[in-house]
């Protein structure tokens, strides 16, 4: 599970990157009840995404026109600048260097080795989400990945993140379950599934983050997406063990996973 008590390489945060901040907040406030608020003056229109009043991530539009429409997952760090010069070593590459953030933190970000991007958080004032696992809110995250053997080396290198492997149904192949290093099979909080780079064009064939969002009535939601104007590019599919997801994107093309997980 996905926890608000931010060890190393935990998830610590959700952006959104879009072409058009007012629908994309109409959108997500009608599939999820999320509302928003400006982060300040000075944020280039950068907006903080609250759910019953708690912080849950941030939302903003574009820097460049060939900046894509996504979804991003921050992973915690207590040095970043450690942990950015060891990305750099197991061969990511890097596209912001460390950088203060107002005094709310400090963030880089690289592209793991098989492309698929990595945003780094040092907290200050601001630790990351307030709340998670609850309904409309994240529930995990997943990594889709041309060589899921790479990125376990990348990751296990950069955090120290221990994994479990289980065989997918069918022919599905292995998913690998990660959790933090030192910690028991409760704080696991995603997983890396390999996926042939053909099956992948919205990256190009690189590898890409889904955060998973906890909803309480998968079809329902699928339904309310759909009808505001999202796309379902899979399911609702019951998935033994794990609940019943469907995998989708909103108007702009931004990819998340929708999950009601198994009672218990």
């Amino acid at each position: 599970m996905i926890t608000t008590d931010y060890v190393i390489g935990s998830p610590c945060w959700i952006e959104l990157t879009t072409s058009d901040v007012d629908r994309a907040t109409d959108f997500y406030s009608r599939v999820f009840g999320w509302t928003t608020e400006s982060a300040g003056p000075d944020t280039g229109g950068y907006m903080l995404i609250r759910y019953e009043g708690s912080l849950i991530g941030g939302l903003g539009p574009k820097m460049s026109e060939d900046q894509p429409v996504s979804w991003s997952l921050y992973f915690n760090t207590p040095d970043l600048d450690a942990t950015f010069n060891r990305a750099r070593e197991l061969g990511a590459t890097p596209y912001v260097e460390p950088t203060d953030v107002m005094g709310l933190g400090r963030m880089a970000y690289v592209a793991d080795p098989q492309g698929g991007s990595v945003s780094l958080w040092e907290a200050g004032t601001l630790p990351g989400m307030e709340r998670t696992d609850d309904p409309n809110t994240l529930v995990w995250a997943e990594l889709w990945t041309p060589s899921a053997q790479g990125a376990r080396d990348f990751y296990g290198g950069l955090f120290g993140w221990e994994f479990a492997d289980f065989e997918l149904p069918g022919d599905g192949g292995v998913y690998a379950v990660a959790r933090p290093a030192g910690l028991g099979d409760d704080r696991a909080f995603g997983g890396i599934m390999g996926v042939d780079a053909a099956d992948l064009p919205a990256t190009r064939g690189a590898a890409d983050w889904h955060p998973v969002f906890h909803v309480t009535d998968c079809d329902a939601t699928v339904a309310e997406m759909t009808a505001a104007g999202g796309h379902i590019h899979m399911g609702p599919d019951d998935v033994p063990g794990v609940g019943r997801l469907a995998v989708g994107a909103d108007p702009f093309g931004a990819g998340y996973v929708l999950l009601t997980p198994n009672p218990g």
